[in-house]
């Protein structure tokens, strides 16, 4: 959220988290939006941590230099729409008496006061309607998202540092779910699970619009340690390990086994915290109105996304523990003439560009 403005250009989608940046550029070729620009590329421990950018002069160097190596066309524009970090921001959907966008641009900052728990003043502050499946309703829904203001001017100063024009700034859960759910419309609640490298995002997706969002701090990245850790290898031999076996034990590799017996107990604070969210969610009235009534439904699916996601097994094993269908998401979903030759490499690791690709999408609301 957090526009900035709206002009006809070209822009690119730009995901920041603490070990990687990822980029993502949309084109319109025959009719239709194709990716035709990636790169991921690591950045040294501590320059962002938490989410924060804690070394803006590294940062920038190293967000150049992705800039400058993308696979695909060159990226030829200062246009970028970037995530915000899950973990820093607040969002909330709230009930508002029916009224026009310019009473709610008033309106909506008094009503936040009662549910954002960080001063007006330390705070940017954006909400969009949600348009309601079946609208019998005697009010409307606004979804409100608030981020801190000096995380967000750090990431404005970074991106004007390194030669960008910032089309929106976008909590990364909201891009997920752009990228995940076909025309960002679900009939029934479900819940997206992005496992990525450092943090893992939980989303509740229903009717329009996000529910509910939290992070947990579970990671493929502590999945690669523990693997390391257990089997006395260093964390290249551990990745590579992590990859080939996963949570395959069957057969004769004992190699196998000893990798599946390290990566179970952390997936299993996984499963406790994914239960712990999706039984809040179950004692929370959260606004659907899917069917012309607020009838309480529970989630009726998992769908993984994120770099995590690749690992062997990792679907069969959350159902069984939560008693829920789980399948992997697809980020194409929204391209339905995507050419297959396109990017091969790209669309091969596409769940770990999930949140680059839905920030990609963004760019062309702007216009």
């Amino acid at each position: 959220m957090l526009e900035f403005l709206s002009l006809e250009f070209e822009s690119f989608g730009l995901d920041v988290n603490d070990s990687s940046i990822k980029i993502i550029k949309l084109k319109k070729k025959h009719g239709s939006l194709q990716p035709v620009s990636f790169v991921e590329k690591e950045i040294p421990m501590g320059v962002v941590s938490d989410g924060l950018i804690q070394d803006e002069d590294t940062f920038v160097k190293n967000l150049k230099e992705a800039m400058a190596k993308v696979n695909g066309e060159k990226l030829n524009t200062k246009y970028v729409v970037c995530s915000l970090p899950e973990e820093k921001s607040f969002s909330q959907v709230i009930k508002m008496p029916k009224m026009e966008m310019e009473e709610l641009k008033s309106a909506v900052p008094f009503e936040a006061e009662n549910y954002i728990p960080m001063p007006e003043d330390q705070m940017y502050l954006d909400f969009k309607k949600i348009i309601p499946i079946t609208d019998h309703l005697d009010h409307q829904d606004i979804l409100i998202v608030a981020v801190e203001k000096l995380l967000v001017d750090s990431y404005v100063s970074c991106l004007k540092k390194a030669g960008l024009i910032p089309l929106a700034l976008e909590v990364e859960t909201q891009s997920i779910a752009r990228a995940l759910i076909k025309n960002e419309i679900s009939m029934a609640p479900l819940a997206l699970v992005d496992f990525g490298g450092d943090t893992t995002d939980f989303i509740v997706y229903s009717g329009r619009s996000v529910r509910f969002t939290s992070s947990i701090s579970i990671s493929s990245e502590q999945v690669t340690k523990a693997i390391s850790d257990d089997l006395g290898i260093n964390a290249r031999e551990a990745e590579h390990m992590k990859i080939k076996y996963g949570l395959e034990s069957e057969g004769p590799s004992h190699r196998a086994k000893a990798v599946a017996k390290a990566v179970k107990p952390v997936l299993y604070e996984l499963v406790s915290e994914i239960q712990k969210y999706i039984d809040f969610y179950a004692d929370h009235d959260f606004h659907e109105h899917l069917d012309g009534s607020n009838k309480k439904r529970k989630i009726e699916k998992i769908i993984l996304s994120g770099g995590g996601a690749s690992l062997k097994g990792i679907d069969k094993f959350l159902s069984e523990k939560i008693s829920i269908p789980v399948e992997f998401g697809n980020p194409l979903i929204n391209f339905p003439k995507i050419n297959k030759k396109t990017l091969p490499e790209l669309q091969k690791n596409i769940l770990s560009f999930t949140t680059a690709l839905g920030l990609a999408l963004r760019g062309p609301e702007e216009k």
